[in-house]
């Protein structure tokens, strides 16, 4: 007639499932649905999975750590075996030798000697890690040691530590005199207006070299020499240059380091066009001293079609000395020049109708004359722009 009261059936809410046992019977008496208790199973499951992994991962970070106390003690028992031009040496280490190469960088120099001319050629190449601390203005000068007058500066560099040269200077030296010479290549930070900071120096007697064939090495640099630097003559002037009037002027302001005994020096300043001597004008002499001041201008009209083929020359004369008599010294500018007066003049054409100063070394006349190869002079009329 119904069913019994102790019927499974009887027990169970309406939309479920009886199932005899222990746990059935708990998830039958629970008043919450059953996707309630689904969920809540998931939710559980996850967090204990999660528990697992995390204590796994700490595990294995634990014994990865043994490992790598092992390698690097192997390291350290195998460093006597391994080669010093792969390791990278430690900072400290480079700290606490103040004389040490790497602190005033490496020079990437090539050599070759032609022994029927008889001459060497030196191809500046590169340099690297010159200073640290700083950006600095690097040139280099190149000399040997049986030529004290003859000297190669490159092109300044702006604002790098690593400069690249690509310039190439050739020496005259007897094959005789090879195992007495010796190469000297000199670094400089260049100041416009005042002495030029060393930054290094490379010494390479050529008598241990071998010459026969082409060689092109990195070389450390050495410190600078502490000995006192050689008095150089040198003369400042300004350069401006109008491209629109075609208006070059050159304003001679001083000279100094002259060489004592001088009785009236002056400068002369000279142009010429494709190797022909052009145009010229000269200072009023200054009497008895060797740090003479002249601040005195002079305006040449070039076209700009002709300025590069134009060279300029300024040479210290002394109105004491002999008939057909050297001067003391020349500077040369233009496109065909070298060094600083190279610099100087690419200066001016980049800085249109500003005047731009500069202190130059004077070079031997004899030196100046041969890169000049002048010919017979001829009159020149060059068509001017419009002012």
């Amino acid at each position: 007639m119904g069913h019994p009261p102790d019927s499974p059936s009887a027990l169970a809410p309406a939309g479920t499932t009886a199932i005899p046992g222990l746990i059935p019977d708990l998830i039958a008496g629970t008043p919450w649905p059953r996707w309630a208790l689904i969920a809540g199973a998931l939710a559980a499951g996850v967090l204990i999975v999660s528990c697992l992994l995390c204590a796994a991962c700490c595990c294995c970070r634990r014994h990865r750590k043994k490992p790598r106390d092992k390698e690097a003690v192997g390291l350290g028992s195998a460093r006597g075996i391994t080669t010093t031009h792969l390791v990278q040496p430690d900072v400290d280490s480079l700290e606490s030798s103040p004389g040490g190469a790497q602190q005033w960088g490496r020079l990437q120099l090539s050599l070759e000697y032609d022994f029927g001319s008889q001459e060497i050629r030196v191809g500046l190449r590169q340099a690297a890690n010159l200073r640290p601390g700083g950006t600095v203005d690097p040139y280099a000068r190149v000399s040997v040691s049986t030529q004290s007058g003859h000297r190669h500066e490159t092109k300044v560099h702006r604002g790098t530590l690593c400069p690249v040269f690509d310039e190439t200077c050739c020496f005259h030296i007897p094959q005789a005199e090879l195992p007495g010479t010796t190469l000297q290549v000199q670094l400089f930070n260049f100041k416009r207006f005042s002495g030029h900071e060393p930054l290094g120096e490379l010494r390479l007697p050529l008598g241990t070299v071998d010459l026969q064939h082409v060689l092109e090495h990195w070389y450390p640099l050495s410190p600078p020499a502490a000995t006192e630097p050689e008095q150089v003559a040198e003369l400042c002037f300004s350069l401006r240059y109008v491209p629109s009037s075609g208006r070059l002027t050159v304003v001679v302001l001083e000279a100094r380091g002259l060489r004592p005994g001088l009785a009236e020096p002056y400068v002369k300043v000279q142009l010429m066009l494709n190797q022909r001597k052009w145009k010229k004008r000269k200072t009023a002499t200054r009497k008895g001293t060797a740090a003479p001041y002249f601040n005195e201008a002079f305006t040449f009209l070039v076209p700009f079609s002709q300025v590069q083929n134009v060279d300029l020359v300024l040479a210290v004369w002394d109105r004491g000395l002999p008939l057909r008599a050297e001067p003391v010294g020349k500077v040369h500018l233009g496109a065909r020049a070298s060094g600083q007066p190279l610099q100087h003049w690419a200066d001016m054409l980049a800085h249109a109708r500003r005047p731009i100063a500069q202190w130059h070394p004077l070079q031997p006349a004899r030196e100046v004359d041969r890169v000049l190869a002048l010919q017979p002079r001829l009159r020149l009329h060059l068509p001017l722009p419009h002012s």
